[in-house]
């Protein structure tokens, strides 16, 4: 399967990997500062979100991302994820060290993280809200759970939109993505890990252990922030990984 992908700009490759509460769209905000600072940007969907159907068989999003790559003939790029998007990036960056030259992870998973008591029970509100087929209160626990205080109305939309099309293309799944087998020592890009003082304390501790787990990582922490910094203040992220872009990325114009 070809994963759904949009490409735009020119210059160094980016690619942005979404949230698994919303698309590809939720980087809307950070395309225009990415390509201000001179960077083509590949965006996709994982299976089951935006506008990939659900899978038909096993898969992992993190080998669907590398035939993407391969697809794309895409050899040199940095690698932007959001929660879950950034467990993915770690996953391909460890994969394929040769080509991915930085890594930028907001709010992160981790491949064999185990959940938080907190985390264990949203999983389990949000499996029977959807069992019973009440999507709209399984949306609302969604944004009641990962929004911070600095959300507005227009990223709540946003987010509301994105994760409400999830649930719904998702009730036909059959099959949920497995990790990749990796070892995170391989990653050899430099990395940044952003954590939110609002989020749940599982992306919270991910983050102030990746300098531990990845040889050239830093890890700073957002007081403002919950779950989603780059919607949540979007300009104010943009800056922190276009900065980020122009210290491992010295090419770009």
């Amino acid at each position: 399967m070809t994963l759904s992908y949009d490409i735009s700009g020119d210059g160094p490759t980016v690619v942005l990997l979404h949230s698994s509460v919303c698309d590809r769209r939720m980087w809307d905000p950070q395309l225009a500062p990415l390509h201000e600072v001179g960077h083509r940007v590949v965006r996709c969907d994982f299976r089951g979100f935006g506008e990939t159907p659900v899978a038909d068989r096993p898969f992992s999003d993190a080998e669907d991302v590398c035939d993407l790559l391969d697809q794309l003939g895409l050899e040199r790029l940095t690698l932007i994820g959001s929660s879950h998007g950034g467990e993915v990036a770690l996953e391909v960056a460890a994969l394929r060290p040769a080509a991915v030259t930085a890594v930028a992870l907001l709010c992160a998973g981790m491949p064999g993280h185990v959940p938080s008591p907190a985390l264990r029970v949203y999983n389990q509100r949000k499996k029977a809200l959807l069992a019973a087929g009440n999507i709209p209160a399984a949306v609302e626990l969604s944004l009641t759970t990962w929004m911070g205080p600095d959300a507005d109305d227009s990223a709540r939309e946003r987010v509301q939109a994105m994760q409400r099309h999830a649930f719904e293309v998702q009730r036909a799944a059959v099959y949920a993505s497995a990790p990749a087998c990796v070892d995170l020592a391989q990653i050899t890009a430099p990395c940044l890990a952003v954590s939110g003082a609002h989020d749940l304390v599982d992306f919270r501790e991910i983050a102030a252990r990746m300098p531990g787990l990845v040889a050239r990582a830093r890890h700073i922490e957002l007081p403002w922030a919950g779950h989603f910094p780059s919607l949540e203040r979007p300009q104010e992220v943009s800056e922190v990984l276009t900065r980020f872009l122009e210290e491992t990325c010295p090419t770009a114009t």
